[in-house]
């Protein structure tokens, strides 16, 4: 067997790469329900990554609990979310903004599909392609999906070795 062939030399794909480095991002996220990793990327750089947690400087729901809130979406179902945490993806967002970094046209790794409120930032973002490891609540953003110039691709699991 070559070595093209054979799986133990065989290198992930860039999403499969950049995947795998959102599921270490998301080892920070401070949420008791999910962790869940975002890497924002262009060009096969990395411009922000950013975990599920609390702001800055605040207290983190592992140290303090969580604020949970009941709601209901459209179709009537109940929803839990927590007021303390803010979205991987919004994270990685602010963490460009703050170092200047323009993410207009760029993509997206996400260990799971974007809630509903994170898909509308990321429309007006610009963000190209969104992809993910994970779905999650997809029937709740096919509405926004059909309507917006944004894709959302899912990453297969990689290949290992025998």
């Amino acid at each position: 067997m070559d070595a093209k062939s054979d799986l133990r030399f065989a290198r992930p794909s860039w999403d499969q790469y950049f995947l795998t480095i959102t599921r270490q991002v998301a080892e920070r996220s401070t949420c008791l329900r999910a962790k869940v990793g975002a890497v924002i990327v262009r060009d096969r750089s990395i411009l922000a990554t950013g975990y599920n947690g609390s702001p800055a400087g605040l207290p983190h729901c592992t140290e303090v609990g969580c604020l949970i809130y009941e709601s209901k979406n459209p179709d009537g179902e109940i929803e839990l979310n927590c007021f303390r945490t803010i979205h991987a993806e919004i994270n990685a967002i602010t963490q460009a903004a703050r170092n200047g970094a323009a993410i207009r046209d760029a993509d997206i790794y996400v260990t799971h599909t974007p809630c509903i409120h994170c898909l509308k930032v990321l429309i007006n973002t610009g963000i190209r392609t969104i992809y993910y490891g994970r779905p999650y609540k997809l029937a709740t953003v096919g509405e926004l999906l059909k309507y917006s110039r944004i894709r959302m691709v899912e990453v297969p699991p990689e290949e290992t070795p025998a």
